[in-house]
C-alpha cells in the first residue's frame, strides 16, 4: 500500500499563487509515479497534472495549462503543484494519486491506484 498526504491548500484571491506538496510512503520500492487531480462540487473528478517517474515528461489538463507547474520535489517520492494567476474555477479538493513505475520512464500514465485525503482549495473572485 501507498500512503499520500498532500499539504498546501488554503483560501486565496483570484490572481494569487499556491503551491501544493504531496509525500508518498509505504510500499515505494521500485518507483512510482504521482499526479495532480481535482474534484469540485458538482462536477467530476479531474486529471490536472502528471510527471513521469524520470521527472523528463509532464501533461497538463487545458484548464491549466501555462498556469500551473507540476514537478518533483526535492525529497524521493515527493511532488508539488505551483499553481499561479488561480481562478474562482479552481475551488475544489486537489488531490495526489501515484502508481507503479511504468516500464517506460518517459510515460504519463492515465490511470492512477492510489489516492491522498485531498487538500482544499478555495479561489475567491
Amino acid at each position: 500500500q501507498v500512503r499520500l498526504v498532500e499539504s498546501g491548500g488554503g483560501l486565496v484571491q483570484a490572481g494569487a499563487s499556491l503551491r501544493l506538496s504531496c509525500a508518498a510512503s509505504g510500499r515505494t520500492t521500485g518507483g512510482i509515479v504521482m499526479a495532480w487531480y481535482r474534484h469540485a462540487p458538482g462536477k467530476e473528478r479531474e486529471f490536472i497534472a502528471g510527471i513521469s517517474w524520470s521527472g523528463g515528461r509532464t501533461r497538463y489538463a487545458d484548464s491549466v495549462k501555462g498556469r500551473f507547474t507540476i514537478s518533483r520535489g526535492n525529497a524521493e517520492n515527493t511532488i508539488n503543484l505551483a499553481m499561479n494567476d488561480l481562478e474562482a474555477e479552481d475551488t475544489a479538493t486537489y488531490f495526489c494519486a501515484a502508481g507503479p513505475r511504468p516500464y517506460m520512464s518517459d510515460y504519463v500514465p492515465y490511470e492512477y491506484d492510489y489516492w491522498g485525503q485531498g487538500t482544499e482549495v478555495t479561489v475567491s473572485s
